[in-house]
Protein backbone atom coordinates (compact mmCIF):
# COMPACT_ATOMS: atom_id res chain seq x y z
CA UNK A 1 0.00 0.00 0.00
CA UNK A 2 1.66 3.63 -0.82
CA UNK A 3 1.77 6.21 1.43
CA UNK A 4 0.20 9.10 0.58
CA UNK A 5 0.03 12.61 2.13
CA UNK A 6 -2.75 14.60 1.25
CA UNK A 7 -3.08 18.40 2.04
CA UNK A 8 -6.26 20.75 2.31
CA UNK A 9 -7.30 22.10 -1.49
CA UNK A 10 -8.20 25.22 -1.77
CA UNK A 11 -11.78 25.70 -3.21
CA UNK A 12 -15.04 28.23 -3.63
CA UNK A 13 -15.58 29.17 0.17
CA UNK A 14 -12.64 27.44 1.71
CA UNK A 15 -9.22 29.13 3.34
CA UNK A 16 -7.83 29.68 0.20
CA UNK A 17 -10.88 33.01 -0.44
CA UNK A 18 -10.88 33.91 3.04
CA UNK A 19 -8.74 37.21 4.51
CA UNK A 20 -5.22 36.51 4.94
CA UNK A 21 -4.48 35.80 8.96
CA UNK A 22 -1.33 34.47 10.22
CA UNK A 23 0.18 33.05 13.67
CA UNK A 24 3.06 32.98 15.95
CA UNK A 25 2.11 30.30 18.46
CA UNK A 26 -0.71 27.26 18.15
CA UNK A 27 -2.35 25.30 20.90
CA UNK A 28 -2.17 21.56 20.43
CA UNK A 29 -3.98 18.56 21.24
CA UNK A 30 -3.69 14.81 20.57
CA UNK A 31 -6.29 12.02 19.88
CA UNK A 32 -6.54 8.91 19.43
CA UNK A 33 -9.54 6.41 18.09
CA UNK A 34 -9.26 2.55 16.90
CA UNK A 35 -5.64 1.97 18.30
CA UNK A 36 -3.70 0.25 20.19
CA UNK A 37 -0.64 1.83 22.38
CA UNK A 38 -0.98 5.67 21.00
CA UNK A 39 1.66 7.87 22.04
CA UNK A 40 2.14 11.49 21.09
CA UNK A 41 4.69 13.71 21.81
CA UNK A 42 5.11 17.09 21.10
CA UNK A 43 7.15 20.19 22.55
CA UNK A 44 9.12 17.40 25.04
CA UNK A 45 5.52 16.68 26.20
CA UNK A 46 3.61 13.64 26.18
CA UNK A 47 0.13 14.66 24.57
CA UNK A 48 -1.52 10.96 24.47
CA UNK A 49 0.06 7.46 26.31
CA UNK A 50 -2.83 4.53 26.02
CA UNK A 51 -2.39 1.15 26.94
CA UNK A 52 -0.40 -1.25 24.45
CA UNK A 53 -3.30 -3.54 24.98
CA UNK A 54 -6.41 -1.98 25.02
CA UNK A 55 -8.11 -0.95 21.66
CA UNK A 56 -9.00 2.48 22.24
CA UNK A 57 -13.09 3.60 20.88
CA UNK A 58 -13.70 4.21 17.92
CA UNK A 59 -14.60 8.05 16.57
CA UNK A 60 -17.53 6.10 15.10
CA UNK A 61 -19.03 5.50 18.68
CA UNK A 62 -18.63 9.11 19.64
CA UNK A 63 -22.07 9.95 17.20
CA UNK A 64 -22.59 13.77 16.47
CA UNK A 65 -20.12 14.62 19.18
CA UNK A 66 -17.09 13.78 16.48
CA UNK A 67 -15.17 15.47 15.25
CA UNK A 68 -16.39 18.70 17.19
CA UNK A 69 -14.94 16.84 20.47
CA UNK A 70 -11.57 17.33 19.46
CA UNK A 71 -9.66 20.51 21.11
CA UNK A 72 -6.23 21.91 21.60
CA UNK A 73 -6.10 22.51 25.45
CA UNK A 74 -1.79 22.71 25.46
CA UNK A 75 -1.36 26.10 25.44
CA UNK A 76 0.68 28.42 23.59
CA UNK A 77 3.51 26.47 22.02
CA UNK A 78 5.78 28.63 19.78
CA UNK A 79 6.28 28.33 16.00
CA UNK A 80 7.43 25.29 15.55
CA UNK A 81 8.91 23.45 18.15
CA UNK A 82 9.98 19.18 16.66
CA UNK A 83 7.76 17.34 14.75
CA UNK A 84 5.09 15.33 16.83
CA UNK A 85 6.29 12.16 17.33
CA UNK A 86 3.37 9.41 16.68
CA UNK A 87 3.83 5.62 17.80
CA UNK A 88 0.89 3.39 17.64
CA UNK A 89 -0.22 -0.21 16.40
CA UNK A 90 -3.65 0.31 13.76
CA UNK A 91 -6.61 -2.33 15.39
CA UNK A 92 -5.49 -5.32 13.31
CA UNK A 93 -2.26 -4.76 15.50
CA UNK A 94 0.13 -3.51 12.63
CA UNK A 95 2.88 -1.11 14.27
CA UNK A 96 3.34 2.34 13.03
CA UNK A 97 5.57 5.30 13.94
CA UNK A 98 5.73 8.63 12.26
CA UNK A 99 6.95 12.14 12.78
CA UNK A 100 4.22 14.76 11.40
CA UNK A 101 6.18 18.01 10.12
CA UNK A 102 3.36 20.39 11.24
CA UNK A 103 5.30 23.35 9.93
CA UNK A 104 5.25 22.36 6.77
CA UNK A 105 1.71 21.33 6.70
CA UNK A 106 1.57 25.15 7.86
CA UNK A 107 3.84 27.08 6.00
CA UNK A 108 3.39 30.62 5.95
CA UNK A 109 2.02 29.91 9.16
CA UNK A 110 -1.63 30.88 7.69
CA UNK A 111 -4.71 30.40 9.42
CA UNK A 112 -6.98 28.39 8.36
CA UNK A 113 -11.20 29.84 8.33
CA UNK A 114 -14.31 30.36 6.25
CA UNK A 115 -14.29 34.11 6.97
CA UNK A 116 -14.79 36.17 3.83
CA UNK A 117 -12.23 38.79 3.19
CA UNK A 118 -13.62 41.90 5.60
CA UNK A 119 -15.63 39.58 7.43
CA UNK A 120 -12.84 39.34 10.53
CA UNK A 121 -13.69 42.01 12.97
CA UNK A 122 -10.98 41.71 15.95
CA UNK A 123 -8.05 39.47 17.38
CA UNK A 124 -7.73 35.73 16.87
CA UNK A 125 -5.18 34.75 19.46
CA UNK A 126 -3.37 31.51 19.09
CA UNK A 127 -5.64 28.51 16.68
CA UNK A 128 -5.43 25.12 17.76
CA UNK A 129 -3.42 22.38 15.47
CA UNK A 130 -5.04 18.96 16.36
CA UNK A 131 -3.76 15.92 15.66
CA UNK A 132 -6.01 13.00 15.66
CA UNK A 133 -4.81 9.09 14.75
CA UNK A 134 -7.50 7.31 13.29
CA UNK A 135 -6.52 3.49 13.37
CA UNK A 136 -4.26 3.55 10.18
CA UNK A 137 -4.89 7.15 9.55
CA UNK A 138 -3.33 10.56 11.12
CA UNK A 139 -4.99 13.67 10.52
CA UNK A 140 -4.09 17.26 11.54
CA UNK A 141 -6.64 19.53 11.63
CA UNK A 142 -7.07 23.87 12.56
CA UNK A 143 -9.46 25.26 14.84
CA UNK A 144 -9.21 29.29 15.42
CA UNK A 145 -11.74 31.30 16.70
CA UNK A 146 -12.40 34.23 13.88
CA UNK A 147 -14.26 37.17 15.56
CA UNK A 148 -17.02 38.21 12.53
CA UNK A 149 -18.39 41.93 11.82
CA UNK A 150 -21.62 40.15 11.39
CA UNK A 151 -23.50 37.29 13.54
CA UNK A 152 -23.60 33.90 12.28
CA UNK A 153 -26.64 32.99 13.53
CA UNK A 154 -29.24 35.72 12.68
CA UNK A 155 -30.55 37.68 15.18
CA UNK A 156 -27.87 36.17 17.59
CA UNK A 157 -25.16 39.39 18.95
CA UNK A 158 -23.61 36.57 20.65
CA UNK A 159 -22.97 34.23 17.24
CA UNK A 160 -20.28 36.80 15.94
CA UNK A 161 -17.47 34.24 15.62
CA UNK A 162 -16.64 31.21 13.97
CA UNK A 163 -14.23 27.87 15.02
CA UNK A 164 -14.48 25.56 12.30
CA UNK A 165 -12.75 22.35 12.88
CA UNK A 166 -10.71 22.12 8.85
CA UNK A 167 -8.81 19.14 7.72
CA UNK A 168 -5.40 20.65 6.51
CA UNK A 169 -3.39 17.32 6.14
CA UNK A 170 -4.05 13.60 6.40
CA UNK A 171 -2.33 10.51 5.30
CA UNK A 172 -2.80 7.00 5.34
CA UNK A 173 -0.51 4.28 6.73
Amino acid sequence: MTQQDSYARPGAGSPASSELLTFKRHNFGAFCYSTYGCHVTYNGFTHVSEPDDVLQLSSASLGDNYPENMDASYLSVGNFPEPPSVVWKSKDGVKHSAFVDIASIFRGQRVLHHVPNGGVDGDIGDPGIILEVNDRTINVYMKAFVPTRAPQVPGNKHSHFLDDLILAWSKAY
